[in-house]
């Protein structure tokens, strides 16, 4: 069986067709793309995307259905994918030196890019949508949800592991008059969050989760835990232990996978995320046995399908002033990143959590949902 027929083969179990009419159809511009998707996996079909091999109307509906499909398990890729996978089982891809790589490729990309994307309190992770009509009201939903899960007061002290640009620290601090302490690896997401709130009771520190200390009423980590790395897990919960009050609260927001592995996927991992991986469940429940009670999981992964096309949306727009900066590769590796994120939480690949969590031995705290 030719290359070629082979991949319209698997395509068609997600009801996928070469050069068909369908939005979520891939229209082929290089022959040469089937072998290459064989071969490479998917890295190879990012990569391919990338430089415009081929293209489909909705690529986030396509995603959804190789997804839904389980393709991306059909497809292994080539011996450079194996490596890439053997070396995250066999070394701390997230040691304190390696994690500052994503701030420097990522998160320090330029503030203009992320100021045209998000909503206007600059959040970076999902939104929550209930009640919600547009971007900046499903992002303070969540703030909110995150306050009142953690049971804020006037006076509280709070330790955010990791805290983008501010966005949470600036509002416990307006809204609740709560004392921030915030720590961020990004030299550029430190600067801007410093600006944000000035004046307010917040310190933003340049500095690794690890190096936390100190003793607070709550400890908050809104979108860390995906670039903390299963060998690390049981540091980060030692550390939130360490850093919270006997009767304080601690809450996790993370995206999560329904399996436990080792590694993301190798697109994510060169172009997007150097050196993330989803945690599972399992993975957490055992990093933090002995330390900690989960008192509530709350799942809302569809969510984020909604805010990475709200994302999509505003990046797309706001395209020909960042075109001055960024090339047309850049463009379609974002749209690929924002697309094919939307399609993984559409399958239900991927999940949200909120995990709010005690010490053992303190009195269960009221549950808000």
């Amino acid at each position: 069986m030719t290359a070629k027929k082979l991949l319209q083969s698997l395509l068609e179990e997600a009801g996928i067709t070469l050069n068909g009419d369908a939005p979520w159809d891939i229209k082929v511009h290089d022959e040469r793309l089937y072998r290459r998707i064989l071969a490479g996996g998917t890295l190879a079909v990012g990569e391919s995307y990338m430089d415009g091999w081929w293209d489909v109307p909705a690529l986030d509906e396509f995603i959804n259905r190789v997804l839904r499909a389980r393709l991306d398990e059909k497809i292994k890729g080539d011996l450079k994918t194996v490596l890439f996978i053997l070396k995250s089982k066999l070394l701390n891809m997230q040691n304190r030196h390696r994690s500052r790589k994503v701030g420097r490729e990522h998160y320090d990309l330029g503030n203009d890019l992320y100021q045209k994307m998000l909503d206007k309190r600059m959040n970076y992770t999902s939104a929550y949508w209930k009640d919600a009509k547009n971007l900046d009201e499903a992002q303070e939903a969540k703030l909110e949800l995150i306050c009142r899960k953690t049971g804020l007061k006037p006076g509280m002290k709070v330790l955010e592991l990791g805290c983008g640009w501010g966005s949470f620290a600036k509002y416990a601090a307006e809204k609740y008059d709560v004392h921030v302490t915030a720590l961020n690896i990004s030299e550029e997401q430190v600067k801007l969050a410093r600006e944000l709130t000035k004046g307010l009771p917040v310190e933003v520190l340049q500095k690794d989760y690890r190096e936390a200390t100190g003793e607070y009423d709550a400890v908050i980590s809104v979108g860390i835990m995906e670039h903390v790395g299963y060998r690390n897990y049981r540091t980060y919960m030692e550390v939130a232990d360490r850093c919270l009050k006997k009767d304080g609260v601690a809450l996790i927001h993370t995206i999560g996978g329904n399996v436990s592995t080792t590694h993301t996927n190798p697109w994510t991992d060169k172009y997007i995320f150097p050196y993330g991986m989803l945690p599972s469940v399992s993975q957490l429940a055992k990093a933090m046995e002995g330390l900690f009670v989960i008192e509530d999981l709350h799942n809302f992964g569809p969510d984020y399908d909604k805010t990475l096309m709200a994302w999509w949306e505003n990046f797309d727009k706001a395209w020909p002033e960042l075109k001055e900066k960024y090339d047309e590769r850049f463009y379609r590796m974002w749209k690929f990143y924002l697309l094919s994120a939307a399609g993984g939480f559409r399958s239900r690949s991927n999940q949200l959590w909120q995990i709010v969590m005690t010490k053992q031995g303190r009195e269960q705290p009221p549950r808000i949902c």
